[in-house]
């Protein structure tokens, strides 16, 4: 034996890939130790037996259809099917194939793909479940909406009943007003919730030109009785840039979360001082969103700011959805945001937008 044809031989050999020669009557002519290792059979009942033999019962058909197309000189490229080994096991195989007619042959190359197989079956059953507890998530924000407004509806109803003009105490006025206005505004937002959980919407629907100074008087309206009691301030700017392409009901569901953490977290002693502003850069709009409250340990916190359910203050209150809510608000909407905090200093947010030209 030459030199070479040692080498060729022993690379065959050593080979972690399956190698084969069959012959056109659908037998192995030559393989390597690769497809003996795999398969758990011999060698010998390797070469006795057709190739089909060893390959899955409800792959033999297909693998005799793609056999058929070689014998019509056609290369074969990632063909993948199923053999069982000797074991009773099922391995999945990436085939490589080349004809050579004129000596009725096949050569062939496989790769075990089996783990990437088992990735495939998992992943496909990890979006089965998301599908699935998606669709769950959606009845249960529809059957809350909808239910809700029964009870929404019947507050309102009794303060209808309730003859203002025999209230002397101008705080117990305000107060009734605050509340009136809160239960409108609370009917509004389920109504909307309903309205967008049962139409049928194409991507980006709902994004349209929204005023931030609006959007934000509205906000303050609903949540009036609270900032009064904090003693809250909110100065605002949106002189620059005033309205952006955003989902209407998700910015004020924006500031109404920030605005409400600002005052649930604000310093002992401190009332809130919460400053908004809106600018425009080359591609982007840039809401700016300081306080002055407690501030967060952002190394304490390690990533999981905007997680679902994530608590980080020592509130009864706090359910952990409020910043998850609005990071999924404006990274739906193709934006960033990034937080710059220090413990006992406040905390900014940094809204990104993009522009309608550059998103389009």
């Amino acid at each position: 034996m030459s030199a070479t044809a040692f080498k060729y031989d022993l690379f065959f050999e050593v080979s972690p890939d399956l190698l084969c020669i069959a012959g056109y009557d659908g037998y192995f002519k030559k393989i390597n130790a690769a497809v003996s290792n795999l398969l758990g059979y011999t060698m010998e009942e390797l070469y006795a037996s057709p190739i089909n033999d060893f390959v899955h019962p409800d792959d033999k058909q297909i693998t005799s259809a793609v056999r058929n197309e070689l014998i019509k000189s056609r290369p074969l490229n990632n063909f993948e099917n199923r053999y069982i080994t000797k074991d009773g096991k099922t391995v999945w195989l990436a085939w490589t194939s080349l004809p050579v007619e004129e000596e009725g042959l096949i050569f062939a190359i496989a790769k075990n793909v089996t783990h990437k197989k088992k990735l495939e079956v998992e992943r496909n059953l990890m979006l089965a479940n998301l599908t699935r507890i998606n669709q769950d998530l959606k009845q249960l924000n529809y059957t809350a909406s909808h239910d809700l407004r029964s009870p929404v509806n019947n507050l309102l109803s009794i303060f209808k009943l309730i003859d203002s003009s025999h209230i002397t105490d101008p705080t117990t006025a305000k107060l009734i007003n605050y509340l009136k206005l809160s239960g409108d505004k609370l009917k509004q937002t389920l109504n909307n919730y309903v309205d967008v959980l049962t139409e049928k919407q194409e991507e980006h629907t709902g994004i349209e030109e929204v005023s931030l100074s609006e959007s934000l008087h509205n906000v303050l309206f609903s949540i009036g009785g609270l900032i009064d009691a904090a003693q809250a301030i909110v100065h605002s700017d949106f002189s620059q840039t005033e309205l952006i392409r955003f989902n209407r009901a998700n910015l004020e569901s924006v500031f109404l979360n920030l605005i409400t953490n600002s005052i649930k977290y604000a310093r002992p002693g401190f009332p809130p001082h919460i400053s908004i502003e809106a600018t425009e850069v080359l591609t982007a709009q840039v809401i700016t969103y300081t306080d002055n409250g407690q501030g967060i340990d952002l190394e304490k916190v390690n990533g999981k700011l905007f997680g679902f359910r994530q608590r980080f203050h020592d509130n009864s209150d706090s359910k952990g959805i409020g910043l998850y809510l609005v990071h999924s608000h404006i990274t739906g909407a193709g934006g960033t945001i990034k937080v710059d905090s220090k413990v006992d200093e406040g905390t900014r947010f940094t809204i990104t937008l993009p522009k309608a030209d550059a998103a389009a």
